[in-house]
């Protein structure tokens, strides 16, 4: 028998691996993870396998199968490669980084369209039109490569080659960065394989749209740490600690193990909760010390956003007082600004985040020159929670929220500000090395009174009541929206007053003109367009494009971007099909 050269035996084993990652299953029953894994251990994750656990994601609804799915490759890599966790967790989130790192691919549908285009050899017309058709430009992508022959297969893509080639894109900017993104858009178009070039491009888009939400990557991380722990060795002595179990008892197995040994609710305090959102930290400490020593690692920082507690809506001071009961309570001016989270570094440096997390420090070099000022001595480092609001200082009174939109975003020269705001301060989260957002309302109310002092019309204090009586509820809404406010936050103050990081609580209501029984103002708008829908919406209309006469609105913030412009997300399915059928 012909003995094979070493060429061919190195192409048998390589149309070996491509069929291993092709076949790729972690939705399989009883996944073992070493031994269904598609990539041996040592070896740099395949993209294929994110891309195929991906692909099953994307066919099964089923949020309970779909998170046992993301943690069967998840275990996989812990065992197998566990430096590229913290890549395929990104790449699940479909994030760079830290959301106040300002990481953005900043790709166009154009731009990849040209990519898909000049990857592939096809004409951009035609991709343009198939995109159209099928609302999906990943799915052109797909079929365009795989149409493709080619007479050198390129290597094939890890996940953390990806991941780093995302963040090269990111990273670039000047006048030729566009095409050198192009280039690198390119490179990984030529080296896809099967469903890679869809995943890729909807990576690069923005959106992966398969349903795959962070609370549901972090139930999966969750998961795979509890059935089979990080930081074994090879081979691990532990693969699956729910081996055995039928699937139901196995996960009501796994959410009373997570509920006895508080894996699953450390995980989410410290990244869901916010207190270190940043997975560069979380994923490091997860793998050297883990799980359980996460809250020793991983704790509020100055310097490092959290996400905010946000408020229920209620419809009137009945439903207040039902709530509350006979908690105590109090009545604060919800001010009509931009959240501001200030936070003051040990060193002295002053930085300021978005409800979303983005740095604004460089949007508001006012405040930041101010809060030395009005800050006491005995302030080392805080974070504060307040609403920056435009204010007229001719006036001396707050101007409306579209006066603010006008100032400009970043890089602001504070020489050069026409737009002067002033800083409504509400909430004192961390003070001097000590987090304070579990402790009640009414304590952090008063650090922060005795931390800082007001300095009119630049820092003040949210204006309050501590009152359960309804007329003067009721009039003190009515003074707020007099005062040019939204309406009012109520709050409870002693009980069940913990500062709930990243959640929309029951325990914050507001109170808002607008959202009150039989009041309200009302716009009267005018289709003037429509969008072709992606996505689900393939086929149908996306959602409307409405015109206002800026007049009626003293020609202040009425573009696309306000509330009463509605999009697609406000628009249901079966009206937007009803419009596109029947006119």
């Amino acid at each position: 028998m012909e003995r094979k050269s070493s060429e061919e035996e190195r192409k048998d084993r390589k149309s070996e691996s491509t069929s291993e990652q092709t076949d790729y299953d972690p939705s399989r029953p009883n996944y073992h993870p070493v031994e269904h894994a598609c990539w041996k251990q040592g070896q740099k994750v395949p993209y294929l396998a994110v891309a195929r656990t991906f692909e099953k994601i994307e066919q099964d609804s089923g949020r309970l199968r779909n998170i046992e799915t993301l943690s069967n490759l998840l275990r996989s890599v812990l065992l197998l490669s566990p430096d590229d966790l913290l890549c395929c967790v990104y790449l699940c989130l479909n994030q760079l980084g830290p959301a106040y790192l300002g990481m953005e691919l900043g790709v166009g549908e154009m731009v990849l369209m040209k990519a898909v285009a000049q990857a592939t050899g096809r004409q951009l017309d035609k991709i343009k039109s198939e995109a159209q058709e099928k609302g999906d430009l990943g799915l052109v992508a797909e079929s365009s490569r795989s149409n493709q022959r080619m007479m050198f297969q390129p290597a094939s893509l890890t996940a953390g080659g990806v991941f780093r080639k995302l963040k090269e894109i990111a990273s670039m900017s000047g006048n030729s960065a566009m095409n050198k993104k192009i280039d690198i858009i390119k490179g990984l178009f030529v080296a896809c394989r099967f469903s890679e070039a869809r995943y890729i491009v909807r990576s690069l888009a923005g959106k992966l749209r398969i349903g795959l939400a962070e609370q549901s990557v972090l139930s999966a991380l969750s998961q795979a740490v509890c059935l089979t722990p990080p930081g074994q060795g090879f081979p691990p002595a532990v693969i699956d600690a729910g081996k055995g179990m039928s699937a139901e008892s196995r996960r009501a197995w796994i959410e009373e193990k997570n509920s006895l040994c508080c894996l699953s609710l450390v995980l989410l305090q410290c990244i869901t909760l916010n207190e270190m959102p940043n997975y560069d930290v979380i994923i490091p400490v997860l793998l050297k010390e883990g799980i359980d020593q996460l809250p020793n690692h991983c704790k509020l920082t100055p310097g490092i956003p959290l996400r905010p507690m946000l408020a229920h809506p209620t419809k009137g001071v009945g439903e207040v007082m039902k709530r509350f009961d006979e908690a105590a309570f109090t009545c604060e001016y919800k001010y009509d600004g931009e959240r501001a989270q200030i936070h003051i570094l040990e060193g002295g440096e002053v930085r300021i985040f978005s409800r979303n997390q983005e740095d604004n420090t460089s949007k508001y070099p006012d405040i930041v020159s101010r809060i030395p000022k009005v800050k006491y001595d005995s302030v080392v480092s805080c974070v504060l929670d307040s609403e920056a609001v435009a204010w007229d200082r001719e006036k001396k009174q707050i101007q409306p929220f579209q006066v603010l939109t006008t100032r400009k975003r970043k890089d602001v020269d504070a020489s050069e500000i026409k737009v002067q705001v002033c800083v409504y301060a509400f909430d004192l989260l961390y003070l001097n090395g000590e987090s304070l957002v579990r402790q009640p309302l009414c304590r952090r109310r008063a650090l922060l009174r005795e931390s800082f002092s007001e300095m009119e019309g630049e820092f003040q204090f949210a204006r309050f009541i501590d009152s359960d009586n309804t007329d003067i509820i009721a009039e003190f809404l009515e003074q707020s929206v007099r005062d040019s406010c939204e309406g009012l936050m109520v709050k409870t103050l002693e009980k069940d007053a913990t500062y709930e990081i990243a959640k929309r609580s029951h325990n914050w209501l507001k109170l808002k003109k607008d959202y009150l029984d039989g009041v309200g103002d009302t716009v009267d708008l005018c289709v003037i367009g429509a969008y072709l829908g992606k996505g689900k919406r393939t086929g149908t209309y996306g959602g409307f494009l409405l015109a206002l006469l800026v007049d009626l609105c003293n020609n202040h913030g009425w573009g696309r971007q306000n509330k009463s412009l509605i999009h697609a997300e406000n628009h249901s399915d079966a009206l937007l099909m009803q419009v596109y059928l029947h006119g």
